[in-house]
């Protein structure tokens, strides 16, 4: 178990009976997600380095997934793990109803328990794990979430061990509850795992795999289609039933939250068929960069290249919110992006207040032709409210038949505005600060690509008989 304790993929594998009669005769080994999700825990404890006395940053995990992945399993295997590798331990175990915290979440765990090969060393019971002599400071216990059950999360400290909390079913769960679980990840080495699926387009769980909070966590998002566990002739009947963007199909397989609403300005159907549409375009379709800014903190300053339909093959450029503070870094780094592509257009935000319009401002004092895009202008189109609004219009429409890649943050950017009509009856696509009203994040992903479709672009003048060369595979 000493080897283990950094290396949780090497506990699954020699701590159940892996292949041998019983229960687990027909089963090899964890699955792909599951093995990629326990080295990252791995090297997440090797990096931290836990001395036993100084505090370290909580491991902190998020599952969002499809029916029938392993996701009971998992938490199973890291309770088993913390409690057999960290001495003095001690462990919140919780889901979003009572029933099915004890009938699935904690029954998972026992069952998985009484396979392991360190299963002498605890006492299990229908409420509480714990160390053989050790009950008081070396356990981990079954709690209900009941918003006024908050106090039973709070209070959990382990200095010299692991405070840990698993969540299971969690987009249900109240905020409360994931407040109190948030004092007990300040010492030790504290660690959070949370599944589900993700049933809500707002609250904590959605908010940590998809909005304001996803930065501090990792998330495994699983479709259950990629998992070797799961039904997959049940899954071809509810996709013929529903269709791949119903919110049916999207919760339960897919692993992805409804859709945020009727107004969803851009459908997720739009853009999961982008992501998979392969990439084409002509060789004299103007290559076109889209800059968003971005101040600091969890946004990115994000730089998206779009070549005619395809807006894929050269790889976004994100700019740390850390590094996005100093002016000077971002104008080198956007300096050397366009010395290095020579696109034919810069669109840059320019909104006012935010510090776009001054950068812009110094990359034409080094000659770099860049255009300021001000979201609140008027629109070049009656029909919308603004200019933000315009360009994302042109967006959705080029959506239909562009390419774009499988960023996770991008997709979440894409359908996460709203949109309504102002007392004019022109468009309106839903305010930043709106947005983060609903826990959602900053799209800046998806603002840096509608920049690109500020202006029409002219084709490149071709000086040569030869076709010109660019970077990736354009047809």
């Amino acid at each position: 178990m000493l080897r283990c304790y950094a290396d949780p993929e090497r506990f699954v594998r020699i701590a159940y009976p892996w292949g041998e009669p019983g229960p687990l005769a027909a089963h090899d080994g964890p699955d792909k997600w599951q093995t990629e999700a326990l080295r990252y825990i791995g090297e997440q404890v090797r990096e931290h380095a836990f001395d036993g006395t100084h505090p370290v940053l909580p491991i902190r995990i998020a599952v969002p997934s499809g029916h029938g992945t392993g996701k009971g399993a998992f938490a199973a295997w890291i309770t088993d793990w913390i409690m057999s590798t960290r001495p003095g331990s001690r462990g919140s175990v919780t889901a979003n109803t009572a029933q099915q915290l004890a009938r699935k979440t904690w029954a998972t765990i026992q069952q998985w328990t009484k396979l392991c090969i360190t299963s002498h060393w605890f006492e299990v019971t229908s409420e509480l794990m714990w160390f053989r002599g050790r009950k008081e400071d070396w356990f981990a216990a079954a709690i209900t979430c009941a918003p006024e059950n908050a106090e039973a999360f709070q209070g959990q400290h382990a200095p010299a061990g692991t405070s840990f909390y698993i969540f299971d079913e969690c987009s249900n769960i109240a905020e409360t509850i994931w407040k109190a679980a948030e004092g007990g990840l300040t010492d030790g080495e504290p660690m959070m795992f949370c599944f589900g699926q993700p049933t809500r387009s707002d609250g904590e769980f959605f908010s940590i795999t998809n909005g304001a909070k996803r930065e501090r966590w990792q998330p495994f998002p699983v479709d259950s289609r990629d998992s070797k566990l799961t039904n997959k002739a049940l899954i071809q009947e509810w996709l013929d039933d529903y269709g791949e963007d119903s919110d049916f199909f999207r919760v339960r397989v897919r692993g992805l939250p409804p859709r945020a609403s009727d107004l969803q300005f851009i459908d997720s159907q739009r853009v999961y068929d982008a992501q998979r549409r392969t990439a084409t375009c002509l060789h004299d379709d103007p290559l076109i960069l889209g800059i968003d800014y971005a101040r600091g903190g969890s946004d990115k300053t994000v730089l998206r290249f779009r070549k005619g339909r395809d807006a894929r093959t050269i790889k976004p450029i994100k700019i740390p919110g850390e590094l996005s503070r100093d002016s000077m870094t971002v104008v080198t780094k956007i300096a050397h992006a366009i010395e290095q592509y020579k696109p034919a257009a810069v669109f840059g935000d320019a909104t006012g207040g935010s510090i776009g319009g001054p950068i812009n401002d110094r990359l034409r004092q080094l000659g770099f032709k860049v255009m300021d895009v001000q979201y609140g202008g008027a629109s070049p189109d009656p029909h919308y409210a603004n200019m933000r609004s315009y360009i994302w219009a042109k967006m959705r429409d080029w959506l239909e038949s562009g390419a774009i890649d499988k960023d996770a943050r991008l997709e979440t950017d894409l359908c996460g505005p709203g949109s309504k009509h102002d007392k004019h009856d022109k468009v309106l696509l839903e305010s930043k600060e709106d947005m983060k009203k609903r826990y959602l994040d900053s799209p800046d992903d998806a603002d840096s690509l509608a920049n690109t479709f500020a202006r029409p672009v002219a084709v490149p003048k071709i000086t040569s008989t030869k076709p010109p060369v660019y970077v990736g595979s354009w047809s």
